[in-house]
């Protein structure tokens, strides 16, 4: 590459000259390429130590003039081709131009000014760079790539000097961190380490000290442990690690929606793109989940920036230091003390944004005003006029039709809010309609026609209890409603209310019952989202309503189920809004569906809103606050299972051992988790825990676990095993009391539990949640999220483990391969499936991977992938031919057509090839040249056959209907094809499996002439790179001649018979003969004059007798006329000798016994209907020939036998394909003797 001329004034210094003229020099560094002794090593040591890119570019450039002695680098190059096509331009442009000047100034002047516009030229059409060195970027890129063999596809996002310990011994070099994997590379004196890890591998990340690694970022894998020190900024290191292990390990558990919302950006195709690009978007994606998390805000919502500022709060007359934050819809400010206040104006709600007056109080004060009369003062804004025009331009962007229901009806403010408490909540202009107002403007549907379209059911069945008739209780739940009131009255009321402790407080001390619903909805962020898309759940309830799936079977299952003690959902109003509610978000997420705990949730959510409040409510708990909580695997509740386990460790230390011990915490805390208390604890108590937790999210569930813990200590220290601890912890649970609740005690499930001669003493849920704010409050959002991380790794670790066991499992263990090897194979056919994700294929192979399917079916490859497979781990290498016979392979095992294959049915092809007898191995052979295997465009000729053979009308049929005909009978496989994909149908696939009888040689159908031409070709491909090669040919053209004349003979015997019977069904032994091809492309043409094979046949056997000039003639034209429109038609005609495959066959004939004096039938007589198809120009339909006797002429060479038995082991086969693939971590010690690149 060109580069921007720069002084070097030792240009010898570790360079060698090797090409010269008057003004350029061009030189190698020491150390690259043949030779350079000790001083080669030392340069290269140096190389990778001190500076990365000095070895990136072995290559440079340099002008100078005769009588000065300092030197231009004008030119770098990471290879000699490159480096040579520019030392070519600057002698044919710039050579004879320079030597009319005749100051030196002037040439170097005139050479700098070239090369700045040629650089120039080269950039005008590149984006802005950033303030990182672009060539520096691309320098190191493409070293990494060379160095680890990684293709285009495969982005850096950035480098860091530093430290791998290699036992005791630290190796400096250099770490790559790509958006798939992590590479180091270091050079030492000669010994070389090289390391590649795919990020999907990483089962733990951590930074940690100890005495041997003084702070040092920790990686670990199933296979080993690495550990990497010496960073010039280990934090920024360690988050970008993170970050990209996060990404990749939510690609093993996300599928719809993952590449668009989660995996980095793909970098367009500008090939100039400064790389260092790619870490900044990750740096701002992470910046940009954080903000979403903090304000709850919908997941596709993107910060724009963030400035500090300060805030001035009415009522308490300050001014807060904070951080504004600026998105497409809203404007966010969060103070430097966590509880001094939160705030949130959607920028639907401003009406105003103007310059206050700057003063020396307020300098650069910024006004914002709402529809609901409030107005927001910010001050100490660095750029405010750049501020100003951001939030115009979001604003000109809003939508002007106010959403939702009349302005005149929501018009109501906090200026004008009555301090006397209502027990309709009032509205607010953004608040979606509540109860006093209709859903107005939505579509009709059942679900508007229910009372549950605008109000909770618990208004619906307690509307005759006046609050005043509660007595104390009732009392106490006034003043709740008159704090709120007076607290709406000065902090605002709404999505705009300020946020600080005051809030927390009231909400700790229980939310009124009359606001509870409101109140979720502001704290959980659902309000957005519904204010947002008027009209989308009725649509969704519309749509829904009638359709049949998995999920709505599983929904009506457990509807009944849902919190039968409660009377709203003893009837039928209760139970058919939560069908619609579980019904519509399963048509909305189909990944998530439902699950079990979701119906317990939802109904609880019911009772307190309307059916569209409590819709949006359930996508906020599982798309935002619970993630991943409700899918199939329940990964987020097992994720924070992991985070409690070791909340326990560190501040229950006494009590860890013995709940590891006794295996209660997995037990409990799902229970505990997914239903959010909901289904342990009394209704009325479990509701407070609900408030607190739409206000601080999964911390408060995680310090009420570890208080109900402390709280049991001593009991639970005293427990002999799981089921008398959970005995102990029900007992508690069910007598955690909520004594304000002003609703009707509802009869709790646990109850039985409570029998007994000495029950618990009953415990106060507000003194529960306040020894719990006291004991564990330290716990931080921060560190919950950073636990996450870690834990997550470890749990879809342990997942994919378990589903590779379970796959494994699932294999027949008449398979032959051992649980290892099935192993092995299952990790290197992941790995294939997950490489078309890395690198952007655009081919049809499952791009994304559904984790709701079986796991046998989770992961598939497409034919392209399958050859490159088949290429590196078949035993039958036949050079290239060898992506003809893949090909073959996986149309035989595609067993539904989709174009995919499944690791059952990989391994099924596998083992055909490497296990059984010499019959089994030839039974896969022959079938790989029959239909569905060989294509019709491979063979046309036997489209008749081909039509018999996919028809289910005899058990001869079977096996070679189905592509999975190695081991599973037609039947299943039919039933395969066509039943719906849901679990019963694969159990019952399985269990019909086992009932499956193995097929016997006299159920293969016969080979016709063309089929068998093609068997020949891919025998005599096998043998070419085999030791006993020249036994092999001469083996196989013995056979092959053999065959063509018993072939000829049984279409004598079978020439009357079948003619007279051509009309009628066929026999049990025996296909229809093919009908002639029409098709004048199938007619024998002279071999063409460019055709090797043909030419080669010609030149080398000048001599034939008719039959050998037959085989001949139908070897060139049965796959290179038969197959005009098969693509691989010049590969499959090739071969790697120079003689023709089938001229082989004419020598065999000649060379082996003579076959006359033992076979009667052979002679003039034998030849002459060859000769005449061959003078006829068509291939001979009639002649056939069947497994049997393949398999009888075999056995009569023992070198054929002997190839087809020996044993090759597969896992030498794993181990290179590894090494190609760089499927795993590789380091070496020895020295290199071949230099990479």
């Amino acid at each position: 590459m060109w580069l921007g001329p720069e002084e070097v004034l030792v240009a010898n210094a570790l360079w060698v000259t090797e090409r010269a003229n008057p003004f350029f020099v061009l030189q190698r560094r020491r150390g690259h390429g043949k030779g350079g002794g000790l001083t080669g090593l030392l340069v290269g040591t140096l190389d990778v130590v001190l500076d990365s890119s000095a070895r990136v570019a072995p290559y440079r450039i340099l002008h100078q003039t005769q009588d000065s002695q300092v030197y231009w680098t004008v030119a770098c190059g990471s290879s000699r081709k490159e480096i040579t096509k520019h030392w070519e331009w600057l002698e044919n442009n710039l050579l004879q131009t320079l030597s009319i000047f005749d100051n030196e100034e002037d040439i170097t002047t005139f050479v700098k000014g070239k090369i700045h516009g040629i650089i120039a030229e080269e950039n005008k059409n590149v984006q802005p760079q950033g303030d990182e060195d672009p060539g520096k970027f691309k320098e190191a890129e493409l070293k990494m790539r060379r160095q680890f063999g990684m293709p285009e596809g495969e982005k850096l996002v950035n480098y860091y000097s530093c430290s791998y310990w290699k036992g005791r011994v630290p190796r400096q070099g250099w770490l790559y961190l790509t958006v798939n994997h992590l590479c180091f590379y270091s050079f030492l004196l000669g010994k070389e380490v090289s390391l590649v890890v795919q990020w999907v591998d990483v089962t733990r990340l951590e930074k940690n000290a100890t005495l041997l690694f003084p702070e040092s970022i920790r990686v670990d894998t199933r296979d080993q442990e690495l550990f990497f020190s010496m960073f010039l900024n280990i934090g920024e290191t360690f988050k970008l690690m993170e970050q990209l292990a996060n990404l990749a390990v939510r690609q093993l558990l996300d599928s719809e929606g993952f590449l668009e919302e989660k995996a980095p950006p793909r970098p367009p195709p500008r090939p100039h793109r400064n790389i260092s690009a790619l870490k900044r978007d990750l740096d701002a994606r992470a910046k940009n989940e954080c903000y979403c998390a903090t304000f709850r805000l919908p997941r596709d919502e993107r910060l724009d920036g963030h400035t500090s500022c300060t805030l001035w709060t009415p009522f308490n007359k300050l001014h807060i230091p904070g951080q504004m934050f600026i998105s497409s819809n809203y404007i966010c400010f969060a103070s430097k003390e966590e509880d001094a206040c939160h705030l949130i104006i959607p920028l639907r709600e401003v009406t105003i944004v103007e310059k206050a007056d700057c003063s020396s109080v307020l300098p650069s004060p910024l006004s914002i005003s709402t529809k609901s009369k409030m107005t927001f003062l910010f001050a100490n804004l660095k750029d405010r006029e750049f501020l100003v025009e951001r939030i115009s331009d979001f604003l000109q962007k809003m939508p002007s039709k106010p959403s939702g229901g009349s302005q005149a009806e929501r018009k109501a403010s906090v200026v004008d809010a009555a301090p006397e408490p209502s027990p309709a909540p009032q509205e607010l202009s953004e608040q979606p309609a509540r109860p006093t107002s209709p859903l107005g403007g939505l579509p009709g549907g059942r679900a508007q026609e229910a009372p549950t379209a605008s109000q909770g059911l618990l208004r619906l069945f307690q509307r005759n209890t006046p609050v005043e008739d509660l007595g104390a209780k009732g009392a106490k739940e006034k003043m709740k409603e008159e704090s709120w009131n007076i607290h709406f009255f000065e902090f605002g009321r709404g999505m705009c209310m300020y946020r600080t402790a005051r809030t927390r407080e009231l909400v700790l001390k229980g939310i009124p019952e009359s606001l509870r619903g409101e109140l979720w909805l502001l704290f959980s962020g659902a309000w957005n989202e519904m204010v947002t898309h008027p009209g989308y759940y009725a649509e969704l309830v519309e749509k829904s309503m009638g359709k049949y799936s998995l999920a709505t079977e599983e929904i009506e299952r457990d509807l009944h189920r849902s919190m039968p003690e409660h009377p709203a959902f003893q009837n039928e109003l209760g139970i058919a809004a939560l069908r619609r509610v579980l019904t519509a978000y399963a048509f909305r997420n189909p990944t998530i569906g439902y699950c079990q705990a979701m119906n317990i949730v939802t109904s609880v959510l019911l009772l307190y809103g309307s059916e569209e409040e409590a819709f949006w409510l359930l996508v906020a708990l599982c798309e935002r606050m619970l993630p991943d909580y409700y899918n199939t695997r329940v990964v987020g509740a097992l994720v924070d299972q992991g985070i409690f386990e070791e909340l326990t460790r560190d501040f229950l230390p006494q009590l860890s051992k013995k709940m590891q011990d006794l295996g209660v915490i997995s037990s409990i805390s799902l229970s505990w988790f997914l239903t959010l208390f909901l289904s342990v604890m009394p209704f009325e108590s479990a509701v407070v825990i609900v408030d607190c937790f739409f206000y601080e999210g999964i911390k408060v569930i995680l310090q009420v676990a570890l208080a109900i813990l402390d709280a049991n200590v001593e009991q639970l220290l005293g427990c002999g095993d799981e089921g008398e601890a959970m005995t102990v912890l029900g007992r508690y649970l069910d007598n955690v009391v909520n004594k304000q609740s002003v609703s009707p005690p509802i009869p709790h499930l646990h109850a039985l539990l409570t029998s007994g001669d000495d029950p618990p003493e009953e415990v106060d849920i507000f003194d529960l949640l306040k020894v719990s704010y006291e004991k564990f409050s330290s716990l931080r959002a921060e560190d919950i999220e950073q636990m996450r991380f870690k834990q997550r790794l470890k749990v879809i670790q342990s997942l994919e483990d378990t589903a590779k066991r379970s796959v494994v499992r699932a294999i027949p263990g008449d398979i032959g391969f051992s649980i290892e090897e099935l192993e092995d194979l299952y990790m290197v056919f992941k790995a294939k499936h997950l490489a078309s994700q890395y690198w952007g294929s655009s081919r049809p192979a499952a791009v994304r991977r559904d984790p709701s399917l079986p796991y046998l079916e989770q992961y598939r490859i497409d034919a392209h992938q399958f050859r490159e497979l088949f290429a590196s781990l078949t035993p039958w290498a036949c050079g290239t031919h060898t992506p003809v016979l893949a090909g073959r392979m996986f149309r035989l095992l595609d067993e539904n057509k989709d174009s995919l294959i499944n690791f059952k049915e990989f391994v099924t092809g596998m083992s055909g090839m490497y296990h059984g007898d010499l019959t089994e191995k030839l039974k896969v052979l022959y079938k790989l040249h029959l239909p569905p295997a060989l294509s019709p465009e491979e063979a046309e000729s036997a489209l008749e056959a081909a039509h018999y053979f996919t028809e289910d009308s005899s058990s001869e049929a079977s096996p070679l209907a189905s592509d999975l005909d190695l081991f599973l009978p037609w039947k299943v496989q039919e039933e395969k094809g066509t039943s719906p994909p849901d679990y019963r149908h694969y159990l019952r696939m399985w269990a019909k499996e086992k009932e499956v009888q193995k097929e016997t040689i006299k159920d293969l159908p016969k080979m016709n002439q063309e089929q068998f031409i093609e068997l020949c070709k891919t025998l005599y491909n096998m043998f070419s790179e085999d030791p006993m090669e020249q036994d092999l040919y001469h083996a196989i053209a013995t056979v092959a001649s053999l065959l063509l004349r018993i072939g000829e003979v049984g279409k004598r015997f079978s020439a009357w018979p079948g003619r007279k019977s051509r009309d009628s069904a066929p026999d049990e032994d025996e296909p229809p003969a093919p009908d002639p091809p029409q098709d004048p492309a199938w007619e024998l043409q002279p071999p063409a004059a460019g055709d090797p094979q043909a030419k080669a046949g010609g030149d080398t056997h000048p001599g034939k007798t008719p039959q050998e000039s037959q085989v001949v003639g139908e070897g060139g034209g049965g796959e290179g006329r038969g197959s005009p429109s098969q693509p691989l038609s010049d590969d499959e005609t090739k071969d790697d000798l120079s003689t023709s495959s089938y001229s082989v066959v004419s020598t065999g004939s000649l060379q082996c016994e003579d076959l006359a004096d033992d076979t009667v039938l052979v002679g003039g007589e034998a030849r002459s209907p060859v000769a005449t198809t061959h003078g006829g120009g068509a291939v001979d339909t009639d002649w056939c020939i069947s497994f049997e006797q393949i398999l009888a002429s075999i056995l009569t060479e023992s070198v054929l036998v002997n190839f087809f038995e020996k044993r090759v082991d597969i896992g030498l086969k794993i181990k290179d394909h590894r090494k190609v693939e760089r499927q795993f971590s590789t380091s070496s010690d020895h020295e290199q003797s071949v230099v990479l690149g």
